[in-house]
């Protein structure tokens, strides 16, 4: 049985301080449920496509449990949207 993750996007609640930083606060799953970031941890910038498109991962902290939230930054074509927030979730290739 081989193990691969898949994305789930789902909806954060993010703060922005005066120097630009974004800081996740809450997640919120597709069906409603609600997670309160309890920590930010550390933030690191992400390849996710091998192209050397800017995008993060932060190392955040839910119920004392550690966690890599990901902001994957949208393509310059679509200058109104600013990029989506996902976390990979673990699934089974039977």
């Amino acid at each position: 049985m081989k193990q691969q993750t898949e994305r789930v996007y789902v909806k954060v609640t993010t703060d922005f301080d005066a120097t630009g930083y974004m800081l996740p606060k809450k997640i919120i799953w597709s069906d409603g449920r609600c997670f309160s970031i309890d920590e930010v941890r550390d933030f690191r910038p992400a390849d996710l496509y091998g192209r050397g498109r800017s995008s993060a991962c932060y190392i955040i902290i839910i119920h004392g449990e550690e966690r890599c939230l990901f902001f994957e930054r949208t393509s310059e074509q679509f200058p109104s949207r600013f990029g989506r927030w996902f976390v990979e979730k673990t699934v089974s290739d039977e």
